[in-house]
């Protein structure tokens, strides 16, 4: 395993890099000294937000569930920024889809399941060789309770989405365990985001505050710290783990 103690001036690739978690998570790794790589499909935004982090960093429009679209998009956005791979992989990039089975088309479960779970596949397909090669890595994936609690708080293809995602996890901290790579995921609920509470009314997440045992939500900057803890070079004895941010719904 590598003796690093710093990863300053490491690349971080980051899906999903425009949204709240995502947001949260390049700012917070940034003010570490990390150069971020911002993945997301608008473009204009993601070089946007990118020219305003701290460090050297650039935006690329990837669509996550096309892996030839991984492929050119990550070699282009290392191309910019003079990389020669990418050192801390974050698959956050995710929909959500709250129907059940019956109410879930094949359609729908094809499209939550590619951009979920595919893209995850694809990005550690494309960026974990050249963390073999320097024997030093990160992999952190967004998973969600929904994957643990039978999708009580979210709907049959993307509670089974997040699902795999504990799968895929697993086995690639099991590959690469002695390579001096970690893979682990996180596990949030209810993060105050657009993508969740665009769909709550004010009465319904009030209701919902009631029944969240800390009694608040998750923020994003919350979640950004956990993936930065497992980002840190002092926890390389940790893999193969999934992180629940539940506020207490359920304890393990």
């Amino acid at each position: 395993m590598s003796a690093l103690t710093s990863i300053t001036g490491k690349v971080a690739l980051i899906t999903g890099g425009c949204g709240a978690i995502g947001s949260a998570t390049a700012t917070a790794l940034a003010a570490l000294g990390l150069r971020i790589i911002i993945v997301d499909l608008d473009a204009e935004k993601c070089n946007e937000f990118a020219q305003s982090l701290p460090t050297s960093s650039v935006g690329v429009s990837i669509n996550v569930a096309d892996e030839s679209s991984v492929i050119a998009g990550v070699d282009a956005a290392l191309l910019e920024l003079g990389a020669p791979g990418v050192d801390i992989l974050i698959n956050i990039a995710g929909i959500l889809s709250n129907n059940k089975v019956f109410d879930t088309t094949a359609e729908e479960w094809r499209r939550v399941n590619a951009i979920n779970y595919d893209g995850c596949f694809y990005l550690a397909k494309k960026c974990m060789k050249h963390m073999q090669e320097q024997k030093w890595g990160r992999v952190i994936n967004m998973s969600s309770w929904a994957w643990k609690s039978g999708g009580l708080t979210a709907g049959t293809a993307y509670s089974c989405s997040k699902a795999a995602v504990v799968g895929l996890t697993f086995s690639l901290a099991r590959q690469f365990a002695g390579d001096g790579i970690t893979v682990n995921a996180v596990a949030p609920c209810y993060v105050f985001s657009k993508m969740i509470m665009e769909q709550l009314t004010e009465e319904q997440r009030a209701e919902l505050l009631t029944k969240i045992p800390v009694g608040k939500f998750c923020t994003p900057a919350e979640v950004a710290h956990a993936v930065g803890f497992f980002v840190s070079p002092l926890s390389g004895f940790i893999t193969g783990e999934v992180l629940d941010m539940n506020g207490g719904f359920q304890m393990d």
